[in-house]
């Protein structure tokens, strides 16, 4: 038997995705609290993604939404990560408050803002390994949270992943 690569490739991004997931789950957090969710996006959940990014650039007016957005029409599969709003209680001043009680409930603990930056990297060396194309975007991840994809997490960032001659993360033209 012949699988041509091109009928499984939507698979093996799907399979790369998991494998990226289960990588941000097993990296280190901070003071060991697992407070971290992660979440795989496909199929039209992917266009939710794109749409809510349109309507946040109704809203905001900040053009390279729409780039984003029609950006990650081009991915089989978008790694969700994000964070629960635990204070770890360590008075590190991190957040910029002298102490965890100082610190207001709007502004996140920087230790889990730290753990969400770790688990994407530990996502994205995975996605290097399995050389699959990916980019970190901010912006689908703030999509992902005001749709709640993960819940009530914050501080959600997005990877999108493909697999394909070139990767269609880069080299972006802005929208007019």
């Amino acid at each position: 038997m012949v699988q041509n690569e091109r009928e499984i490739r939507k698979e093996l991004v799907i399979d790369a995705a998991r494998a990226m997931a289960r990588a941000a789950r097993t990296a280190p957090k901070g003071k060991g609290a697992d407070i971290i969710e992660v979440g795989i996006v496909t199929a039209e959940d992917i266009d939710r993604l794109s749409e809510e990014l349109i309507r946040y650039n109704e809203e905001s007016g900040m053009m390279f939404l729409l780039r984003d957005a029609d950006n990650l029409k081009s991915a089989d599969a978008v790694l969700i990560v994000g964070t629960a709003q635990k204070v770890q209680g360590l008075n590190c001043a991190h957040c910029g408050f002298p102490t965890c009680e100082a610190k207001p409930e709007a502004v996140p603990c920087a230790i889990n803002v730290v753990d969400v930056g770790i688990a994407i990297g530990s996502a994205c060396s995975v996605a290097a390994d399995m050389r699959v194309d990916t980019r970190v975007m901010f912006s689908a991840g703030m999509a992902a949270q005001r749709l709640k994809m993960l819940g009530d997490s914050q501080c959600v960032m997005a990877v999108p992943v493909s697999a394909s001659s070139k990767n269609p993360f880069f080299d972006r033209k802005p929208k007019e």
